[in-house]
């Protein structure tokens, strides 16, 4: 039922009125007294946050609604407003279709393994606490939420100039970053800025590809760059002034060496590149990989010496503020390192980039493959690690052999400093995928 990042699925398929019932019933019964709900732009969403807030009522929960909002404008909320958990419906970054449904704690950090499970069990077994008719949650609006955000953000960051920025929306909630920089003396320009959970403008993930029309943008003016956010604004990446999309990697990479000194670690997930690993060796800090998912880097992040966490899809975490991926947040840190250390195109010139490999492996049984690769790895390799999937150091680079945690698919990931290298480590992860296939005797697909 919950991935990583929550429930997603399609509308009427895997996600329904039903299931959120559920899901604020089993909060409510679990303990939650005082739970803040919002939403994401999707037409569904409606109809979902009105069955999650009758389960967590039903179930004795007083409910904060904050309407259409970031999600990390959400999380941000919960501690604000002294509840004990949020929810978010959203499918963040999935297409049209989808809708979903994502839990909070009042750090900002996503509910963990333990506190998932033990929702999934009360929604399988009909563990729910029914209130009595005079013991009902309560229900209040509360509009305040994304002010609260915006001043927080402002307080974080310090422009002095007045760089062009334009954001990219996506239709989504991201609105607060073109807001806050306007705010902040910023020349700012929008593109897809009507929340529309229909994403009419272009696909809700932020990429290469969905963010060409920002990069045009970009080129032809005299911007110092672009952001482009997602559905629920969780996530953000980056188009320096050239008009060219600032590759996933190279951007941890800077945040990461930007926040990090001498002895500092960063929290990154277990397929981050090489990359990273040495433009903080360069600062003296070092990378402590963690497991595919936000929940997991935020975890890590609460750790002492970890001054930043981040994914290259486009999460981005900073303990300091909130342990939820926060995309506006990313925007105005990006914009203030622009306009304090000069163009981003120079800045992602520095992040060294090497060849790397990926693919995906369809299969009707991944658990069994991958127990079969796991076995066959630990006897050829020697540097193994198994915190998530399977990923091996070799002396021509490493490779990740990971099941997917939502399709029936192994991922394979290679990476070295040379591309030759990196074809013959993909080459090697990849057949030691086939022949756990043959073991096992299940179908490729």
């Amino acid at each position: 039922m919950f991935g990583t990042s929550g429930i997603r699925g399609p509308i009427g398929d895997e996600v329904t009125a039903a299931l959120a019932l559920a899901v604020g019933r089993a909060v409510a019964s679990d303990g939650y007294e005082t739970v803040v709900l919002g939403r994401d732009a999707r037409e569904s969403g409606l109809m979902l946050v009105d069955a999650v807030s009758a389960g967590l009522r039903e179930c004795g929960a007083d409910v904060i609604e904050v309407g259409i909002a970031a999600t990390p404008t959400v999380a941000r909320a919960i501690d604000h407003l002294d509840a004990d958990a949020g929810i978010v419906v959203t499918a963040s970054h999935n297409p049209k279709t989808d809708n979903g449904i994502k839990l909070w704690t009042p750090s900002g950090k996503a509910f963990g393994p333990g506190q998932r499970d033990e929702i999934e069990r009360r929604i399988e077994e009909s563990d729910y606490d029914l209130a009595a008719w005079d013991e009902l949650g309560t229900h209040r609006q509360y509009d305040g939420a994304t002010a609260f955000h915006a001043a927080a953000l402002a307080d974080a960051v310090d422009i002095d100039g007045n760089p062009h920025v334009i954001v990219d929306v996506g239709n989504g909630t991201g609105g607060i970053t073109a807001s806050v920089l306007d705010d902040l003396g910023c020349t700012v320009e929008t593109l897809n800025g009507q929340p529309d959970g229909s994403f009419p403008g272009r696909p809700s993930e932020p990429n290469a590809e969905t963010l060409e029309s920002l990069a045009a943008m970009v080129e032809h003016t005299d911007a110092d760059l672009g952001i482009g956010h997602d559905g629920d604004a969780d996530r953000m990446m980056a188009v320096d002034e050239t008009g060219t999309f600032v590759p996933k990697d190279a951007l941890l990479a800077l945040f990461a060496r930007k926040a990090a000194g001498d002895g500092d670690r960063v929290a990154a997930p277990v397929d981050t590149s090489l990359a990273v690993d040495d433009a903080l060796a360069a600062v003296g800090a070092s990378l402590t990989r963690t497991q595919v998912g936000d929940v997991y880097v935020a975890e890590r992040a609460t750790e002492d010496d970890v001054t930043f966490g981040g994914e290259p899809s486009g999460a981005w975490i900073w303990p300091e503020e909130t342990l939820c991926p926060d995309g506006p947040l990313a925007a105005c840190k990006l914009v203030e390192f622009v306009d304090t250390a000069g163009p981003l195109s120079e800045l992602a010139d520095e992040i060294e980039q090497y060849p790397i490999r990926r693919t995906s492996v369809e299969v009707t049984e991944k658990k069994a493959v991958m127990t079969a690769v796991q076995e066959r790895v630990t006897e050829v390799y020697d540097d193994v690690d198994t915190l998530d999937g399977v990923r091996v150091e070799t002396d021509k680079g490493w490779f990740l052999l990971r099941a997917s945690g939502t399709e029936p698919l192994v991922r394979v990931t290679a990476e070295a400093r040379s591309a030759a290298a990196a074809e013959r480590v993909f080459d090697e992860a990849r057949a030691l995928v086939e022949e756990a296939i043959d073991a096992v005797g299940v179908a490729e697909q």
